[in-house]
């Protein structure tokens, strides 16, 4: 006699093929389109900027120096960092009233939108279509760091919390390399093609659209906000399996506990996430580390990385392709997180990243002073070394942990909050960067990356006082650590 029974999808190492499909899906639909606006205006600047130049001339009868055009390029390539500052004004509210799904639903919707006048501007002969393409991209861009980590982490079990939280780095380098493949002279970075270039994204986005509908809104926000406690637990059988019933039941019991305490069961505001005493340390840890990943270096080596290159000796082709090859290096390296962040502490990997970080920048500076003063073949290469080994330093701490240590740090009634706020100081570290270092360039020369090797230096003396182990542990847990602000004790 034959027995045939049905069997659920196992579980290895706490991942189940449902959850495994979301964090793929998610990080496709989301973050892949934010780095992707980070990274592709880079290659087509001039083209763009001669179709610029051309539309001032005919459509408004307007002749424009170079500096004007220069400042006009300012402009449209800071409006998307503005829209990423409003979008997080708000993000924490959205991802609260409609929740983590929902939120990234609206930032889906934005992102088309964004896509479709990308594609139609040059058509149009619209700069307006342009500008208000990728304003609409960074508030897009805020609701996706404010809720993608917290969707994930909040659908995931507590094994995997630093698992998944890597996907949102992994999806922004991934986001920056697709960039640089799409705008290459030889696909879409052409005169007649740019514009499919700009919203190549979109197509990811609607792809991934289809199936978040599909996906469980997070337990969490379910049980803690929405307080529809059997959408929670069918949510939860969905994502761990039937045959993980009494897990199922005792994480609904964790929540039940968790909302019966004052902190979980009222919402927080800003004024009470910022008012709270208790908090005010956590807060200042992710909105130094969320900033700090900005002003570390990275976008500026990705926003004038063919300038660098140049300026380091290599030629205007050999610069491109390098150009590409750090993209994809910045995308392996990225892909070590999952395994890094589940094998080892939080605080040991952030330490070491800074301290990568700060070291290469210091070469960095150091080799291109003397490259410009003897032109020695071996400091060239040198130069291009330095940089990857900071981008490797980046992804071991800087580039991944920033993303999710709100969440491994706050309970569930102000993370939302506080995960706004980091995105807020990200924003403006990105503003920063993109304003201020072509200016430190142009004054400093080599040396325009010692304020950001100060930065990490500061990331790395935060991270060493102040910052509590959150590996193998609960946000009530770690709380206690950082109550008396800082004069708490990090064990």
């Amino acid at each position: 006699m034959v027995v045939v029974m049905h069997v659920t999808p196992p579980r290895v190492n706490g991942w189940t093929p449902l959850l495994l499909l979301i964090c793929l899906t998610v990080t496709l639909g989301t973050t892949v389109p934010v780095g992707y606006f980070f990274g592709v205006l880079n290659a087509p600047a001039e083209i763009i900027k001669k179709w610029c130049q051309d539309i001032l001339a005919t459509e408004y009868d307007t002749i424009v120096t170079a500096g004007q055009l220069d400042i006009l390029w300012t402009s449209i390539v800071s409006i998307y960092l503005i829209g990423g500052i409003c979008g997080s004004c708000f993000s924490a509210l959205l991802s609260d009233k409609y929740g983590r799904k929902g939120c990234l639903l609206i930032s889906g919707v934005l992102l088309v939108i964004s896509g479709i006048l990308f594609n139609w501007c040059r058509a149009a002969k619209s700069l307006e279509m342009l500008m208000t393409g990728r304003f609409l991209g960074g508030i897009a861009s805020a609701l996706i760091f404010t809720a993608q980590p917290m969707y994930l982490l909040e659908l995931a079990p507590s094994e995997l919390s630093g698992s998944v939280g890597v996907f949102t780095c992994i999806g922004v380098t991934g986001g920056i390399l697709l960039a640089q493949v799409f705008t290459l002279s030889h696909f879409l970075g052409s005169e007649r093609l740019w514009p499919y270039a700009l919203s190549f994204y979109s197509l990811l986005v609607v792809a991934s659209l289809l199936l978040l509908w599909w996906f469980p809104e997070s337990p969490r926000w379910l049980y803690l906000h929405k307080r529809d406690y059997a959408a929670s637990e069918r949510a939860l059988l969905r994502l761990r399996g039937k045959n993980a019933e009494e897990e199922v039941q005792q994480e609904l019991l964790e929540m039940k506990a968790a909302l019966e305490t004052k902190a979980s069961s009222e919402a927080s505001s800003l004024c009470s996430v910022l008012g709270d005493r208790e908090l005010r340390l956590p807060l200042l840890l992710v909105c130094s580390f969320q900033a700090t990943q900005q002003l570390s270096g990275i976008n500026a080596i990705f926003f004038y990385s063919l300038s660098i290159l140049t300026n380091a000796g290599f030629s205007a082709g050999a610069a491109t392709w390098l150009n590409l090859g750090i993209g994809g290096f910045n995308l392996c390296t990225s892909l070590l997180g999952p395994l890094l962040i589940r094998r080892f502490p939080r605080r040991p990997l952030m330490m070491i990243s800074c301290s990568i970080c700060a070291l290469a920048l210091l070469a960095m500076s150091l080799g291109l002073f003397f490259l410009e003063r003897s032109e020695s073949t071996v400091l060239t290469y040198f130069c291009a070394t330095f940089i990857l080994t900071f981008i490797l330093g980046f992804q071991l701490g800087l580039g991944p942990i920033a993303y999710f240590i709100g969440s491994e740090l706050l309970e569930d009634s102000p993370r939302p909050v506080a995960m706004s706020m980091g995105s807020l100081f990200s924003w403006i570290g990105n503003f920063l960067v993109g304003m201020c270092f072509p200016l430190l360039q142009s004054v400093w020369s080599s040396f325009a990356f010692i304020p950001c090797m100060c930065v990490c230096l500061y990331c790395l003396f935060l991270t060493w006082r102040f910052l509590p182990e959150t590996r193998g542990r609960e946000p009530k847990d770690v709380k206690p650590l950082m109550s008396q602000g800082l004069a708490s004790k990090r064990n």
